[in-house]
């Protein structure tokens, strides 16, 4: 599991067979459950356990607004940390042709179905700012220019409370080339 070392495993599964066994029976019929339950919003792709997840669910969320993720967990953490009241779609990960991932392993086409239909005025581009978090951005700013919907890119650069000295030269120089004008 992403961020379990070995032997942090060894460490989890040795307490649970020496003395939780009740709790290892309880996570794996849990783990089961979520396997079989779970799947992806036919709007957004989010995990959920219904057709529609609860997001694409709520009423008077801005349907104007779309923000492109690579993950559930993003948009966890979009909504955890902002007041961002508009709707998401998952790609469930991001372009890599060395991988053979495409654009018809992240839903490519349900996006631009949704860019089609409309009402959408802005798509908002969440992706990671990696080489393939880059690439794929500018796939999907190709993407809403063909379909008339403004495309825009959520900021990078130094983090609040940084200081510059302590910032790597890569996140540096983004921030720097990225700067806007001070209201």
């Amino acid at each position: 599991m992403p961020g379990v070392g070995r032997k942090s495993a060894q460490r989890i599964a040795f307490h649970l067979l020496e003395r939780d066994r009740g709790g290892a029976g309880e996570l794996s019929r849990a783990l089961a459950e979520a396997v079989q339950g779970i799947g992806h919003c036919k709007r957004c792709r989010m995990l959920t356990e219904h057709d529609i997840c609860s997001i694409c669910a709520t009423s008077g969320r801005d349907e104007s607004l779309l923000c492109v993720v690579e993950s559930p967990a993003d948009v966890m953490a979009v909504e955890d940390a902002t007041g961002y009241r508009g709707l998401y779609f998952v790609l469930m990960g991001h372009l890599s042709p060395l991988d053979g991932i495409g654009p018809e392993e992240l839903g490519i086409d349900i996006l631009e179905a949704r860019l089609s239909a409309g009402p959408l005025r802005e798509l908002i581009i969440a992706t990671n700012p990696t080489v393939e978090g880059d690439a794929t951005a500018h796939f999907l700013a190709d993407l809403a220019a063909k379909n008339k919907v403004q495309a825009s890119r959520i900021a990078h650069g130094v983090p609040l409370g940084g200081e510059l000295e302590y910032v790597d030269g890569g996140t540096l120089s983004h921030a720097f080339f990225g700067r806007r004008l001070v209201d």
